[in-house]
This record gives C-alpha cells, structure tokens and sequence, in this order.
C-alpha cells in the first residue's frame, strides 16, 4: 500500500467534507435565498459568505492533494476512497449540523465503509 497516496487521498477526502460543512453553514447562515431573484443575484449573495468562499477555497487545496495520489496509484485504486466522504459527510452532519441521521442510513454507512476497507486491502 503506497503509505504517501493513500495519506494524500485520506487528506483529500477531509478536506473536501470540511469544505462542504463550511459551504452549508455559510448557506444556512444566509436568510431568503431564492434563484428567482436571478442566478447572479443569488449566487452574488452566497459567495458573500465567508464560511462559502472558505468552503470553496478548501475544495481547491483538496484537488492539489488529489493529483498527487493520482500521480503515484491507479485511478481503480484511489476512487473508491472518495467514498468516505458520504461516510465522514453523514457523521460531520450528525455532529457538527445537528442533523438526524436514520437507522437505514447509518447501516449504508456501515456497509460503504466495509467497501473501502476491501478496496484498500486489494
């Protein structure tokens, strides 16, 4: 297992579910969005959000961390890692955002995670 890459996709992973935490708070922070004020109007709006644009800029980073793993694993390899995001993204929700998670979710938590593990270990 290629310890670098697979730190480098682990990274990726956690900063592009930081990156998405930051971008919904800065959402739920904004009162009154609505795309029938128009497209630029709206979106105007939202990238004032810092907790967004902070959101955004750690998307970016995440990407550089990304191409690197992808310079050093295959891409079958390094892909099916992205699938701990849903996984991180479900908890930080139930964490961070409060918000309630069903039975039936937690058990596809549970079995996306097995999937990585057995992709990892191949």
């Amino acid at each position: 297992m290629p310890v670098k890459a697979v730190s480098s996709i682990l990274v990726a992973v956690m900063l592009s579910v930081a990156a998405q935490l930051f971008v919904k708070r800065g959402i739920n922070m904004l009162r009154g969005i609505d795309f029938h004020d128009g497209l630029v109007y709206t979106y105007g709006r939202i990238l004032t959000s810092s907790q967004v644009v902070l959101g955004i800029f750690l998307y970016f980073v995440s990407v550089f961390f990304w191409l690197y793993a992808l310079t050093r694993v295959e891409l079958s390899y390094a892909a099916p890692f992205l699938a701990l995001t849903y996984v991180l993204m479900v908890l930080c929700s139930w964490l961070f955002l409060g918000e309630q998670i069903s039975a039936a979710r937690w058990v596809g938590v549970i079995v996306v995670s097995l999937g990585v593990l057995i992709v990892a270990r191949t």
